[in-house]
């Protein structure tokens, strides 16, 4: 595992990170064999170990990472996120300082801890002054709680602007940014990796092997069985005849390197210079340990020009299902003079 410094924090982190979306119900519903593949993963080489209030439901993988690094908590950068609900009170999400102090007491009691090393907002909260969120943050800074603070799925545009407000207002700034990147998606590409790049933060892509599309299981021929049962934003994902033919013509690249799919998406992502650490959400032992067998893998130019050739750079296959999408696009009524 390679070590790099995460933007200029001073903390140093692993080029892979274990993500614990997976950990719960709606993925590996065994508490046991999640806590085994932490260990395996602190064992392998990783350092940080990202997670969520609101993965698993109800703060379920939270709870399991904490059980994981009991006798073990100084060897991890334990990073989680905020901004999703957790519960129907609607002031019980988003990114206001009443609810940053309670989400962050309820982490750090699911977690059994007593600081968040990394602390992120999931997504971006049009309703919430920034000034809001980053004075509250700054704050649990100077408790101690949080060690560092970053957001997730931010607009390149919403980082600049955050960027300036720390400025303007004395606060602390975000540290860190968390985009989705695979190369089906290379979107971030165009301006969120440069902007990152430009104000010195860290980057820890989410989701490199594109919803499982590069993980290697999945081929044109057997999409609409593997999709079966999926949400209905999966099965589309999973079957846009795009993707597909890209996921093909990528297989054959990587065939003809002597390297499995996923090992190939996983370098490339790794390779960008924008990029600190790709995160991976292993749902089995198995898993994790396939992944961890191409961790050394480094592409030479010729195999990155081919992929340029399949993918465009900046550019992303189809949406990206589960990112953040600004309200405007999605509410007619934000977009018309009221009535």
């Amino acid at each position: 595992m390679h070590i790099r410094p995460l933007g200029r924090t001073g903390i140093q982190v692993s080029h892979f990170t274990l993500g614990t979306m997976m950990f719960g119900p709606h993925g590996n519903p065994d508490p046991d064999e999640c806590v085994r593949i932490v260990h395996r993963a602190l064992d392998g080489g990783i350092n940080v170990i990202d997670t969520a209030d609101v993965y698993g439901g109800d703060g379920t993988s939270e709870k399991i990472v904490g059980r994981a690094l009991r006798g073990r908590r100084d060897d991890v950068i334990l990073a989680t996120k905020g901004n999703g609900p957790m519960g129907a009170d609607p002031n019980r999400r988003g990114n206001s300082r009443r609810w940053i102090v309670s989400a962050v007491e309820g982490s750090l009691r699911r977690l059994g801890v007593d600081h968040i090393d990394l602390y992120q907002t999931h997504h971006p909260e049009p309703g919430t002054d920034i000034e809001e969120t980053l004075g509250a943050l700054t704050d649990l800074l100077r408790t101690g709680k949080v060690r560092a603070i970053g957001h997730s799925n931010l607009p390149a545009s919403e980082i600049v602007e955050a960027q300036w407000v720390a400025e303007r207002r004395g606060l602390a700034r975000f540290r860190t940014e968390q985009p989705h990147y695979s190369i089906l998606n290379r979107g971030i590409e165009r301006e969120i990796l440069p902007v990152c790049e430009r104000y010195g933060l860290g980057v820890l892509v989410w989701s490199p092997l594109a919803m499982g599309l590069l993980a290697g299981r999945l081929r044109k021929g057997n999409a609409e069985k593997a999709s079966a049962g999926r949400l209905h934003w999966a099965r589309q994902h999973m079957t846009d005849e795009r993707k597909l033919d890209a996921v093909e013509a990528l297989a054959k690249v990587a065939e003809e390197a002597g390297l499995s799919l996923p090992h190939l998406a996983l370098a490339f992502v790794t390779t960008h210079p924008g990029v600190t650490s790709a995160i991976i959400g292993p749902r089995t032992p198995a898993q994790l340990d396939d992944l961890l067998a191409g961790a050394d893998i480094r592409l030479d130019d010729e195999v990155l020009d081919r992929i340029d050739q399949i993918v465009a750079p900046g550019t992303d296959i189809g949406p990206v299902d589960v990112a953040y999408v600004p309200p405007a696009l999605t509410q007619p009524a934000l977009r018309r003079p009221a009535a």
